[in-house]
């Protein structure tokens, strides 16, 4: 009975650790750089709206540090916002699988 149950908590035990990051939603085109020189009659929501339409996808932008979110449809409603995105981090691919994506205080 002890063995079964090391044997299901196992996964659980080895389940990486969820971390919360703050920052603004942009995407992976812009990054750090402001969204309004790539397109002067729009607001930076708009742009960063326009520019997942294509290749790039939804990301955080925490101080420096660009980090690609897994979660596109929850990140398209906070575009240009400052949110607070909780997950696990992937480090090789430098994404984050979202766990939850809440406006920031």
């Amino acid at each position: 009975m002890h063995r079964l149950l090391l044997v299901l908590a196992a996964p659980l035990l080895a389940a990486p650790a969820l971390q919360t990051f703050t920052g603004v939603i942009t995407d992976t085109m812009c990054g750090a750089k402001p969204h309004s020189a790539m397109m002067k009659d729009k607001t930076d929501a708009e742009c960063i709206r326009a520019c997942t339409k294509g290749q790039f996808a939804y990301a955080l932008l925490e101080g420096s540090n660009v980090i690609k979110l897994s979660d596109q449809k929850s990140a398209e409603k906070y575009a240009a916002r400052k949110v607070t995105a909780t997950g696990v981090y992937d480090e090789k691919s430098k994404t984050l699988k979202v766990a939850s994506i809440q406006p920031a205080e």
